[in-house]
């Protein structure tokens, strides 16, 4: 991102298809291995840029604060999208939906989540558009579920909501909570296809500048070029990655086991993995679209909403559970969940026991 003067003094940031590598593999980094494959993501953003010209990158306090900003996202299983390509044209039509819907147009798109292919899409739209795109997220990661954002932690609607296919379907809703924003939107995918475009959380710049986490488009740009760094070969890169991001690798292993299924709209998946250093050690790790609890030997040493990466061992490309293969040789990463989630509720919502596993959230100790 391309840093300019904004008013008062604030940094404006122009982000160009300069900018779409760094982006692309920290979004990779930060799907935690959901978030959808962001290769066709990155041509899709980065042949955007190039069409209609840069996009301007502003903090939601640099907006008015009654301003209406949307999201949009790709919503469906990650293993799905692998091959039901985005057309492109879905992501602009949920926004207008949801915009004409609600009778006012968006002042700026912004990411619901800052990994994988969501983190490029909204970039798109925005591009398309000819909005900015807001410094910010919910997650500062990828979740599976639509109410799971520090938006719903402080108590605001995902709704109304659009959904919209590659075909010119759409639909909007208006829902009650968050937790019947996720079953509506995910019951229309599952009839839609499994791979469509969601807006959903319309929000005044003012609720995201309160709630939501900010600069997420700069972290995300900053983990990728630590990473790239470290794909690169260069000195103490691997160690400036781990203490800069707050992170520890926790195993090396090879994947021995692989069970692999898509119910209720979602990748599902448990991987086992066999120590490479010649033990009888193990891991195993439970995936819903994204990896969720990491258990050392039957204990649980990684859990959500905490990050689990998995790095190839050679190349150290974060690897994606759908791209995940029996033989893979990888490193098992820890990562820390952005500081605004550890507030009431975040447990509730997204901790081990939201996805149905009976065990207690584990710290990341470094």
């Amino acid at each position: 991102m391309t840093a300019g003067n904004g008013g008062n003094g604030a940094a404006m940031d122009v982000l160009t298809a300069d900018d779409i590598e760094a982006l692309c593999l920290g979004a990779t980094l930060l799907g935690t291995g959901g978030g959808g494959d962001p290769y066709i993501a990155k041509l899709v953003a980065g042949q955007a840029l190039t069409t209609y010209g840069a996009v301007e990158v502003v903090s939601a306090r640099d907006l008015p604060s009654d301003a209406l900003v949307l999201t949009t996202a790709v919503i469906g299983a990650p293993t799905v999208i692998l091959e039901k390509i985005p057309a492109g044209t879905e992501f602009v039509a949920s926004v207008q939906a949801l915009a004409s819907y609600l009778g006012k147009a968006p002042a700026a798109i912004m990411p619901i989540e800052v990994g994988g292919c969501n983190t490029l899409f909204p970039i798109a739209t925005a591009a398309e558009m000819g909005l900015p795109i807001v410094n910010a997220d919910s997650m500062r990661r990828a979740f599976p579920q639509i109410e799971m954002t520090v938006f719903t932690l402080a108590g605001l609607p995902a709704g109304p909501l659009s959904v919209a296919d590659e075909k010119g379907n759409q639909c909007v809703f208006e829902t009650t909570t968050n937790h019947i924003a996720e079953t509506l939107a995910r019951t229309s995918v599952i009839q839609l296809g499994l791979a469509n475009a969601i807006s959903c959380y319309p929000l005044t710049a003012g609720q995201v500048a309160e709630h939501g986490i900010q600069d997420s488009l700069t972290y995300c740009t900053e983990m990728g070029t630590l990473l790239q760094a470290v794909k690169d070969g260069e000195e103490g890169a691997w160690e400036r990655f781990l203490g800069e991001s707050g992170s520890r690798a926790f195993f090396t292993g090879k994947v021995v086991d692989l069970d692999r299924r898509t119910t209720d709209g979602f990748a599902r998946s448990t991987v086992i993995l066999e120590d490479l250093e010649g033990s009888d050690s193990t891991m195993r790790i439970e995936v819903q679209n994204e990896n969720l609890i990491a258990f050392h030997d039957g204990q649980p040493v990684i859990t959500t909403p905490n990050l689990i990466c998995l790095l190839d061992c050679e190349t150290y490309d974060p690897i994606t559970t759908e791209a995940l293969a029996y033989g893979n040789r990888v490193v098992v990463v820890g990562m820390p969940c952005a500081p605004e989630w550890h507030q009431d509720g975040m447990l509730e919502l997204v901790g081990p026991s939201a996805f149905g596993y009976e065990i207690d959230f584990v710290e990341l100790s470094a």
